[in-house]
């Protein structure tokens, strides 16, 4: 594989191509300090395998921060517990760069009221917030904050720096003609535009003249005014001049939801979609490029390796879901990649100051993310058991094998009942909206590990209450999933419930009126089926925005689709009627009236399904609820539920002792 070659960056060895990309965790303490959760995070990775780790970006400035729980570099102090951090993945042979940032015009006042100063007066998109220009002094300030936070991570062991120079923050605001407006020496001219950086650059390598360092840019904006590929090969080659050891590749800006989609990508966009932007910088210098966007498979990243897109590969999210990627990639670890399903969950929760976490792997960011906790077997089981326990799931959707897998596992005797003709559950509605075939690999992962460890899957069974006592099993864990919430709709409109709508969208006429009542992810998904079928929709929430559990940068993708395609949205509805066709509603007690309408779909939420319940109970046996049928929630809280129950059964004595349910 060309993955495992070796290659040098510098004067640094890689033992292979592939990189872990910065990536926020929030895993820091209030006050910038990294902490044990921080070191054992990055360790994990260091230990799955890759050539180097390029941390999270730490700010360079005090009043730079960018999150509230982010890592700071101004003062000495983080020196140790960074030192700290570096010999914990340099233990698993592992290179580690920092990344040094100013966030500039996206600082934002709600955290810690940072004050967010650029390039020229301007509005930050995302909060409203007005942006200060910097005055001369203040530049040169900023560009020794990043010569002393360098200096810092020389001193903390780093073995290279790198430049946070893409993604919207200053220096890429500064490149950037749409933002940078300026007069004088630092707008204008390419040169001009560049010079910040520039200057920055060479202000560090003559401070450390051999600490290697790296630069990242955003190859394109991806926006109609943003700055031409000729302005970025430029750049490139100036970097390349001024002593530069590599290039990291990435592209967008994170100035509104609509461009950061390009920083951090929905499931809709292709793979290696930054691919064409990266090869002409790789070709127009001769130090090593790097390259993320998208590459979830080891096929996507041999695959831009061999056209010669870049000389490394970056993993952001890829490695958040999957520590062991790259042992797994190149043969070292004989299980199945967890992969990354681009739900954008790890981005969505730093945007709003909570700690990283990833729905495709619950237990990130906890003591049980080594792959004995996260891929226990039946030779190395993640905890041993009091007992040894006949188990008996019921339900073999995500959460039922997720349970029976961590079970099995650990070295219960595991058997799974599902009533359905085959197994899935609700993964056969999640992988059919448009671009959501991504979302397979929760389900097939997780059905590859429970096949590898044997355990039996019964089909078409309906668990009695007497085929549940012939069984005789030692603890039960119910698993049965969620139904759709009835909508009791005033008037003569039966309307069809979103999920049948999404398995079977031929239930709807093509070009049909319809109304759908829900603005959640699944009313959505109904939406973006139907309006491949030119249907004309309207969605009626409740609440008073569309779809607030769902990543913004997915929700803002699907959304200028939904729009182009025609469909209208309320929020705020009251007073639903629906009388020959004819749908009425308030908004803020205004009346509103919708003509015509042939089709009402449901999508309202999911209540459990805990039909099995009755017959665990009249057999006697000790049952634990997990997944929807203990609390409808999303992939991660499922998951957590149910993998936490698995790991939990017979660390006791055995329960058989004492009938009743044990709820999750």
């Amino acid at each position: 594989m060309l993955l495992a070659q070796p290659g040098r960056i510098g004067p640094l060895r890689l033992k292979n191509r592939l990189i872990m990309a910065p990536m926020g965790t929030n895993f820091g303490t209030s006050d910038g300090l990294s902490t044990e959760r921080d070191r054992h995070y990055y360790a994990e990775r260091a230990r799955g395998g890759v050539a180097a780790i390029v941390t999270e970006a730490m700010a360079v400035s005090e009043g730079g921060r960018a999150h509230n729980n982010s890592l700071w570099i101004y003062h000495d102090r983080f020196i140790p517990g960074l030192a700290r951090l570096v010999e914990a993945i340099k233990s698993h042979d592992c290179l580690t760069i920092g990344q040094l940032n100013h966030r500039g015009a996206l600082l934002r006042r709600m955290v810690l009221n940072m004050e967010p100063v650029g390039p020229s007066p301007w509005t930050n998109p995302n909060t409203g917030d007005a942006v200060r220009p910097l005055e001369r002094a203040e530049i040169t300030a900023i560009q020794q904050d990043f010569v002393a936070a360098a200096r810092r991570l020389w001193q903390a062991g780093y073995d290279a720096v790198e430049l946070h120079a893409a993604n919207g923050y200053l220096f890429h605001q500064f490149f950037t003609p749409r933002i940078n407006h300026r007069t004088d020496a630092y707008g204008g001219s390419v040169e001009n535009r560049a010079r910040l950086l520039l200057e920055t650059v060479a202000r560090v390598r003559d401070a450390l003249p051999d600490f290697p360092l790296w630069v990242r840019l955003s190859c394109t904006e991806y926006c109609g005014d943003g700055y031409p590929i000729e302005d970025v090969l430029a750049l490139a080659r100036m970097l390349e001049a001024a002593g530069v050891s590599a290039l990291d590749l990435s592209g967008g800006t994170n100035e509104s939801p609509e461009l950061s989609r390009f920083c951090i990508q929905p499931p809709s966009m292709p793979r290696r979609c930054l691919e064409p932007h990266a090869r002409p910088v790789r070709e127009a210098v001769r130090i090593p490029t790097i390259l993320a966007g998208r590459i979830i498979t080891p096929g996507d990243a041999e695959v831009v390796l061999a056209n010669g897109s870049a000389d490394y590969i970056s993993l952001g999210r890829a490695l958040t879901a999957d520590a062991h990627w790259p042992r797994k990639a190149l043969g070292q670890v004989a299980a199945p990649i967890r992969a990354c399903i681009s739900c954008n969950i790890c981005f969505e929760r730093l945007t709003l100051e909570r700690d990283v976490a990833c729905v495709t792997n619950p237990m990130l960011g906890t003591e049980f993310e080594e792959p004995d906790f996260a891929e226990p077997s039946a030779a190395h089981p993640a905890l041993p058991p009091a007992a040894r326990l006949r188990v008996l799931v019921l339900g073999a959707g995500v959460a039922g094998i997720e349970a029976a897998r961590m079970a099995a596992a650990r070295g219960h005797q595991v058997e799974i009942w599902e009533k359905a003709a085959r197994p899935g559950g609700q993964i056969h509605l999640a992988v059919a909206a448009p671009d959501k075939e991504e979302v397979r690999p929760v389900w097939a992962y997780r059905w590859a590990l429970l096949q590898a460890l044997g355990v039996p899957v019964r089909l078409g069974v309906t668990a009695t209450a007497a085929a549940i006592r012939d069984f005789a099993p030692d603890q039960v864990v119910v698993a049965t999933g969620a139904r759709p919430r009835p909508l009791h709709l005033p008037g003569d409109a039966v309307p069809l419930q979103a999920w049948d709508v999404i398995a079977d969208p031929a239930r709807v006429a093509e070009g049909a009126r319809v109304a759908i009542i829900g603005g959640g992810i699944v009313g959505l998904e109904a939406a973006d089926m139907l309006a491949l079928r030119r249907c004309r929709i309207t969605v009626l929430e409740a609440l008073p925005g569309i779809a607030p559990a769902m990543a913004r940068n997915n929700r803002t993708d699907l959304m200028l689709r939904l729009r182009a395609a025609g469909v209208e949205f309320h929020t705020g509805v009251r007073d639903l009627r629906c009388d020959a066709g004819r749908l009425t509603f308030t908004v803020a007690g205004q009346a509103h009236s919708i003509e015509g309408v042939e089709h009402v779909v449901a999508a309202i939420g999911a209540i459990p399904n805990r039909d099995a319940v009755p017959a665990v109970e009249a057999a006697g046996i000790p049952y634990a609820l997990v997944g929807d049928a203990n609390q409808p929630g999303d992939f991660m809280s499922v998951l957590r539920d149910a993998g936490m129950v698995g790991l939990a059964i017979g660390l006791r004595a055995a329960p058989a002792q004492q009938a009743g349910g044990m709820r999750a």
